[in-house]
């Protein structure tokens, strides 16, 4: 059985951190994968980008309406995550647009997964 983990935070609060502060968060972050990796616990991880870069995508009369933002109505729960290649922002988009729980009212968000260098 496989859980993700999504962790949350304040964006504002993390924005105006010190750079060096927010190294030492992605290194006990990189620590604590490899705690994971030594436990047979690791599947994968990943930063995201911040959620300005997000969009939306709905489906409305039979159409797919996309609002850039994470702006999911609070009654939503995160319900599960595709992880794919796209060459583009474009073609993630389309990708995202065949989602088949859209056709349950359900929204899916779009999120580039952020590159954090060495």
């Amino acid at each position: 059985m496989r859980f993700l983990f999504l962790v949350y935070a304040d964006e504002a609060a993390m924005k105006s951190r010190p750079m060096e502060e927010l190294r030492e968060c992605v290194r006990a972050g990189r620590e604590y994968d490899e705690v994971l990796k030594r436990d047979g616990n690791f599947v994968a991880s990943h930063g995201l980008e911040w959620s300005s870069s997000a969009t939306v995508l709905r489906k409305r009369s039979g159409k797919v309406v996309s609002t850039d933002g994470p702006f999911s109505e609070t009654k939503e729960q995160l319900l599960g995550f595709f992880l794919v290649e796209a060459k583009d922002r474009a073609e993630a988009l389309a990708l995202a647009s065949n989602v088949p729980m859209l056709e349950t009212g359900s929204s899916v968000e779009v999120r580039p997964v952020q590159d954090i260098p060495d």
